[in-house]
């Protein structure tokens, strides 16, 4: 007997995408369920399991990101974020709020799911070992304070922004684009060893706290990730 498909919630208005990623989704073996509002996303997640949500920021009756509050207190499922917006605050704002990654449109369905596989194995709880992510790191987003096996690291601005980027998404490949526009007010101002600089730094603090460890991953010509 093959194994349950595990069903995706889609919350989207636009058709078009909607579509798109709904097929995407069924080809590549999920349950996709598609929603255009808010409200009926949480009515379906009151009836049904859902693995993980699709959430469009940009909903015609409520904004997504009340949207994922109102699951995040209903249970732990991991959200996706799509938007149309580019400003860093709201890229900031979406994961602070618990989002497990973040994806602007356009975008690849091919990358979505892939992305939705890499969500649902770090949720299910297939990290690789003992010392998980979960273990050794603490966020405080209120405080904008990270701990490192409990120690509080003392970080600049840029430094926390770009850290609780990686921390967001343990495992995946964020270039160097993305790291900017998640760390750096004004982007076009920064410059591709900008953010190298800032990874050394990081890296020299963290190892003032664990010396045998090195939790960030370099991905040449790719970009960096924080070790799953």
């Amino acid at each position: 007997m093959p194994p349950a498909r595990q069903t995706v919630l889609v919350v989207e208005d636009e058709s078009a995408i909607a579509e798109t990623i709904v097929y995407a989704l069924r080809t590549e073996g999920f349950e996709p369920v598609w929603k255009t509002t808010g409200r009926e996303a949480l009515a379906a997640m009151r009836t049904r399991q859902v693995a993980l949500v699709v959430l469009d920021v940009g909903l015609p009756d409520m904004s997504g990101f009340d949207v994922c509050r109102e699951i995040q207190r209903s249970g732990a499922v991991p959200v996706i974020f799509l938007t149309a917006r580019s400003s860093e605050v709201d890229r900031i704002v979406g994961l602070e709020l618990g989002a497990d990654d973040y994806l602007a449109k356009p975008f690849s369905p091919r990358e979505l799911t892939a992305r939705i596989r890499a969500v649902l194995r770090r949720t299910n709880g297939h990290s690789g070992g003992p010392a998980s992510a979960a273990a050794e790191w603490g966020h405080d987003p209120a405080r904008c304070r990270i701990t490192y096996r409990g120690t509080v690291l003392e970080l600049t601005r840029n430094e926390y922004r770009l850290l609780a980027a990686l921390l967001a998404a343990p495992g995946r490949v964020f270039n160097r684009d993305q790291l900017m526009n998640a760390a750096w007010d004004d982007p076009g101002a920064a410059l591709d060893r900008t953010v190298d600089a800032h990874v050394k730094t990081l890296r020299s603090k963290l190892r003032a706290v664990a010396p045998d460890a090195d939790p960030i991953v370099t991905h040449r010509g790719l970009g960096y990730s924080l070790r799953e």
